[in-house]
């Protein structure tokens, strides 16, 4: 095993993994279970929205130059023949001095130009027949929705490689997308490794401790739109821990451990890359929390080894697994969205290296603040519960005060970015 370790920077190391394109799949989903997928084809309009003339009140439909002369001095009276309401169609076209009460969302029948309100109307009975007056004249086009007002037929809505969301939804059952091509999501398995993890449901032991990184990994990679797999618990045996992984990589598109990839006597994961053949992409970066995080790759076929610290091994995963995944879904967004904040209290620990403090983000004074969301050191994990931001402090500095203006990843923005934005 060769333990040396030369650190790189963050984004050499995100570069790193991003350079390895996934060979993604793209199968074929019913419009029920499409939400938070991502589309594998344009959305294009299938028709005109609307697809006719409509009405967009309660009201009367009739020719505009039936009421040219409408005055309060010179109301004018017109025959209403009918009643459309919204999913029907008037029976026969219009005529001089006719007009329909028409109700919202229904077609303009033919020979109206027009839509007047209830209210600007009063209406009669005589002789058995229904008749309306209006006071004002109407111009031709007034309150009438046009054909193809909001798109026309054959325009691309949504682009391949956009995420589903109720609004995208909403556009495939109009456009009568009842099966949708979206992108596979890849099955990412994970393992815990470690002689001193217990189940959830173990009392605690003396040296032992619950293994909560799998529960965390396997939200995190729901929250990133793949498939997780949990593959269960690895001891510090090197022989089941090598044939488990090996075995795993034929079953699953991306691994994931967690701990392990130290340099301790028990620390296999190293030994393991090298009996794999696997060429190993990094096993050091300059950061904090997760330095020891580690990729490494089998013909193609990536293997992430996160730190077995709980919050080391939280940011490890938003990262550097988190963005792979995005590209294996082939989002055009693949990181996370990167902003400028203010500080909210101080931080004055010294930063060797870049750091990333779990946080949470605040409105306060049309200003976006950040906060630490607890302890700031890799095996906390009660910090982790409120955290939606990692806050970024520039290696080479000691210290931060209250309202310096630093960089924050959004761990939980629906959209990302294009490019991996982070300073230095």
């Amino acid at each position: 095993m060769n333990l040396h370790r030369t650190p790189i920077p963050v984004t050499e190391a995100v570069e790193r993994v991003m350079h390895f394109a996934p060979q993604s799949s793209i199968e074929k989903i019913t419009i029920d279970e499409s939400y938070q997928r991502v589309l594998a084809e344009d959305i294009v309009s299938t028709h005109a929205v609307p697809p006719f003339n409509k009405s967009p009140y309660d009201g009367f439909a009739f020719n505009a130059e039936d009421v040219a002369e409408a005055s309060r001095e010179n109301p004018v009276r017109l025959h209403v023949i009918e009643e459309v309401g919204a999913g029907h169609r008037a029976s026969r076209a219009l005529e001089t001095g006719e007009a329909v009460r028409i109700m919202t969302g229904a077609e303009i029948p033919e020979g109206a130009t027009c839509v007047a309100m209830f209210e600007i109307c009063q209406t009669l009975e005589e002789n058995g027949n229904s008749y309306m007056t209006i006071k004002r004249k109407m111009e031709d086009g007034q309150n009438v929705i046009s054909k193809g007002s909001e798109t026309s037929k054959g325009t691309t809505l949504v682009k391949a490689g956009e995420t589903i969301n109720p609004g995208v939804q909403a556009l495939l059952a109009t456009f009568g997308y009842h099966e949708v091509h979206v992108y596979k999501k890849p099955v990412v398995g994970v393992f815990a490794t470690g002689t001193e993890l217990l189940d959830v449901d173990e009392p605690l032991q003396p040296g032992k401790i619950r293994n909560s990184n799998a529960y965390m990994i396997l939200s995190q990679i729901e929250r990133s739109g793949a498939e997780p797999v949990y593959l269960g618990k690895l001891a510090d045996e090197f022989d089941p821990c090598y044939e488990a992984i090996f075995k795993a990589m034929q079953q699953v598109d991306i691994v994931i451990t967690t701990g392990g990839v130290s340099v301790g006597d028990y620390d296999l994961m190293p030994d393991v890359y090298e009996k794999l053949g696997a060429k190993v992409l990094f096993n050091k970066i300059a950061m904090r929390p997760g330095s020891v995080t580690t990729v490494a790759e089998v013909d193609g076929q990536l293997l992430f080894g996160l730190s077995g610290n709980p919050s080391a091994c939280y940011v490890g995963y938003e990262l550097y697994a988190h963005p792979y995944i995005q590209a294996y879904l082939k989002r055009s967004d693949s990181y996370h969205s990167i902003i400028d904040v203010s500080l909210g209290s101080d931080i004055m620990k010294p930063n060797p290296f870049t750091r990333f403090i779990r946080g949470f983000i605040s409105y306060e004074d049309g200003r976006v603040v950040v906060y630490p969301a607890g302890l700031d050191k890799s095996a906390v994990v009660t910090s982790l519960a409120h955290t939606n931001v990692l806050i970024v402090l520039k290696g080479g500095t000691r210290g931060y005060q209250k309202g310096d203006q630093v960089q924050a990843v959004l761990l939980e923005e629906e959209s990302g970015s294009e490019e991996f934005l982070l300073n230095g």
